[in-house]
C-alpha cells in the first residue's frame, strides 16, 4: 500500500496510513472515527485504551483521528466540548477506564448541560475475571462502567464484539449531535480491542446513518404565538443557546425589529448583537413588569429569567416563579427531551401558554412569516409608540453601563471593569473571538459584541478549572482561522485547569490568556 503523506501536527515517523483495511478491533473503533469525520481525538494515556492509541498512530498514521495530548482527564473532555462549539461538529474523548471516567465525570456534566456533543471513549477490563492482573486490574475495572455517567450522558454502549462497533458508534454519533445535543460514552473491553479481524471487513456508509433534520413546531402554536406577539403592548424576548445558530441571531434581530421587541441576551450562546438598540441586557428588572407577552428562545431557565427564587427574596407563586400576572409565555426549546432524574440541571418549571417542542433555529423563520401575515394598521400604530419609549429606555441602560465604568475605574486593584475595557482597546481593531463568557456582562458598556462570531458565550455546568481545556479546544478548532482568540478568566478557574496551557503550546494553538488575579477565592 503507498504511504500517505501525513500532515499531523505530531506527526509519526515512517508511519504509513493503512486505514481501510483493519486488522484489530481497535481498527476497527478508528475507521469508524474517520468515516464519521472526527479530526481528533484527546487523550491522557492509559493501558485500558492501548489498542486504541495503538492504531490511532501506527494504523492511521495520527492523522484522522490525531491524538491531541492531555495532562488531565478533565481536560480531555473540556478541550472537545470546547472544539465542538468553535468547530460545530464532535470530537473525541479519549479516557483510562473507570478511574479517568471519574476524573472527567465533572467535565463530562458541563457537556451535558451545555447540550454540546463530545463522543467520550474508554477503555476497560479485562471483563473476564480470570484474566485480571491482582489488585490493579480490579480497582480499575467496573462491573457496568458508564454508570458513573450514565445520567449526564444522553446515551451509553459497550460493544461485546468486534462486529458490533460500527452500529455503535453510529448510533452513538447521531444520538449526540441531534438536538438537544450532548455527550455520549463508549467503552471496549481492552481484549477486545486488540482481537484480531476474521477475513474482509466491510466497514458501512455513514450517509445512510445521518441524524434527522430538527422538528418544526405545530402550525396552530405558531399562528397563537404571533398572534400574542403582534397584540403584544411590550413583547420581551429572552434569548439563551440561540446564538449556536448565526442564521437564527438574524431572523431574531429581524422579527425583533418588526415588532420593536427588547431582546435580552442571557449569554449561554451570543444570541443577540450588543450595539444593536434593542439589546436591552441589564434592563430586565425594568421591562419585565412592563411586559405583557415573554418570548423565551432556547434558555436554560425560562423560570428564574422571569422571576428571582425565594432564597433571593421574592416569593415564588406559579411554578417557581414570582407573579407573572397576565403575562402570556412562548416558549421554544428541545429542552423537554434531555430531563433526567439525577440531577436538577432541568431548573424551575415555568408557566407556559404556547409551549413549542421545535428547535429555535427552525421555528424562528416560519414565526417570523406568520407574524408578518398578522400585521394591521392597529399593531403597527402600537409598534411606532414602543419605537419612542424604548429609545428613552436605552439611552438610559447606555448612561447606567458608562457611569458603572467610570466607578470602576480608580480603584487600589485593577477591576474587571478596567480590565475588560484595556483589553477591548487592544483587540477592538483584530479580527476577534471572545471565547469566555465574563466580557458579556461588561458590552455594551465596554465594547461591542456585534454578531456570534465574536463570543461563544457561557454555558456548561459550573466547574472550575474547566474553562482553559475549552479555550484550548476552540483553538484547536479555530488555528487555521486568522481570528485572534480571546480569553479573560480567573485565577481560581485558571490554576484548576493550567495543565491546559501545555497542550496549547505543545501544539501551537495561538490564543490570547488573560488572568485576572484578584489573589483570593471571591
Amino acid at each position: 500500500m503507498a504511504t500517505t503523506q501525513v500532515r499531523s501536527m505530531d506527526a509519526p515517523i515512517g508511519v504509513s496510513d493503512s486505514t481501510g483495511r483493519p486488522q484489530w478491533g481497535s481498527d476497527v473503533v478508528v475507521d469508524m472515527m474517520r468515516l464519521l469525520d472526527i479530526d481528533y481525538a484527546a487523550v491522557l494515556p492509559g493501558s485500558s485504551f492501548r489498542g486504541l492509541h495503538d492504531s490511532a498512530v501506527n494504523y492511521a498514521a495520527n492523522s484522522k483521528p490525531e491524538l491531541i495530548l492531555c495532562n488531565h482527564e478533565m481536560i480531555t473532555v473540556s478541550l472537545a466540548r470546547g472544539y465542538a462549539r468553535a468547530a460545530g461538529k464532535p470530537m473525541a474523548a479519549i479516557v483510562h477506564d473507570f478511574v479517568g471516567l471519574l476524573n472527567t465525570s465533572m467535565s463530562i456534566y458541563d457537556a451535558w448541560c451545555d447540550r454540546t456533543p463530545v463522543i467520550v471513549m474508554g477503555g476497560t477490563g479485562p471483563m473476564d475475571a480470570a484474566k485480571r492482573r491482582p489488585w490493579i486490574d480490579w480497582i480499575h475495572t467496573a462491573n457496568l462502567q458508564s454508570n458513573a455517567v450514565r445520567e449526564f450522558v444522553k446515551w451509553d454502549d459497550q460493544p461485546w464484539s468486534i462486529e458490533a462497533i460500527p452500529e455503535s458508534l453510529l448510533r452513538a454519533y447521531r444520538i449526540a449531535v441531534t438536538e438537544p445535543a450532548g455527550p455520549v460514552y463508549l467503552c471496549y473491553d481492552h481484549e477486545q480491542q486488540e482481537e484480531p479481524v476474521a477475513g474482509n471487513f466491510k466497514l458501512p456508509d455513514p450517509s445512510r446513518f445521518r441524524p434527522a433534520p430538527s422538528p418544526v413546531p405545530d402550525v396552530g402554536s405558531l399562528r397563537e404565538a404571533a398572534r400574542l406577539l403582534v397584540n403584544a403592548e411590550l413583547p420581551l424576548c429572552y434569548a439563551d443557546r440561540l446564538g449556536r445558530t448565526p442564521q437564527a441571531v438574524r431572523v431574531l434581530v429581524e422579527l425583533a425589529e418588526l415588532l420593536a421587541m427588547p431582546v435580552i441576551n442571557l449569554g449561554a450562546r451570543w444570541s443577540f448583537p450588543t450595539p444593536h438598540a434593542l439589546n436591552f441586557w441589564g434592563m430586565q428588572g425594568e421591562l419585565l413588569p412592563q411586559a405583557d407577552v415573554v418570548l423565551g428562545l432556547d434558555l436554560v431557565d425560562l423560570a428564574g429569567a422571569m422571576g428571582p427564587p425565594a432564597s433571593h427574596g421574592a416569593r415564588p407563586t406559579e411554578g417557581g416563579s414570582v407573579q407573572l400576572g397576565d403575562k402570556r409565555v412562548i416558549n421554544i426549546s428541545m429542552d423537554e427531551l434531555a430531563t433526567r432524574a439525577l440531577t436538577t440541571d432541568h431548573q424551575g418549571l415555568p408557566p407556559v401558554d404556547v409551549p413549542m417542542l421545535a428547535e429555535p433555529g427552525a421555528a424562528l423563520p416560519l414565526l417570523l412569516e406568520e407574524v408578518r401575515s398578522q400585521l394591521d394598521a392597529a399593531a403597527r400604530s402600537r409598534i411606532d409608540r414602543r419605537h419612542g419609549h424604548l429609545a428613552d429606555l436605552q439611552e438610559r441602560l447606555r448612561a447606567r453601563q458608562r457611569s458603572y465604568i467610570e466607578s470602576q475605574w480608580d480603584h487600589p486593584q485593577i477591576a474587571e471593569a478596567r480590565l475588560s475595557s484595556e483589553l477591548w482597546e487592544v483587540v477592538k481593531n483584530e479580527d476577534f473571538l471572545y471565547t469566555s463568557p465574563r466580557f458579556r456582562t461588561m458590552a455594551p458598556g465596554i465594547g461591542e459584541i456585534p454578531d456570534s462570531g465574536r463570543c461563544l458565550g457561557g454555558g456548561g455546568g459550573g466547574a472550575v478549572g474547566t474553562g482553559p481545556g475549552f479555550f484550548t479546544g476552540v483553538s484547536l478548532a479555530m488555528k487555521d482561522s486568522g481570528k485572534l482568540l480571546v480569553s479573560m478568566t480567573g485565577d481560581g478557574e485558571y490554576i484548576s485547569g493550567c495543565q491546559a496551557l501545555w497542550t496549547a503550546a505543545h501544539y501551537h494553538l495561538p490564543g490570547l490568556w488573560v488572568i485576572n488575579n484578584n489573589r483570593s477565592y471571591y
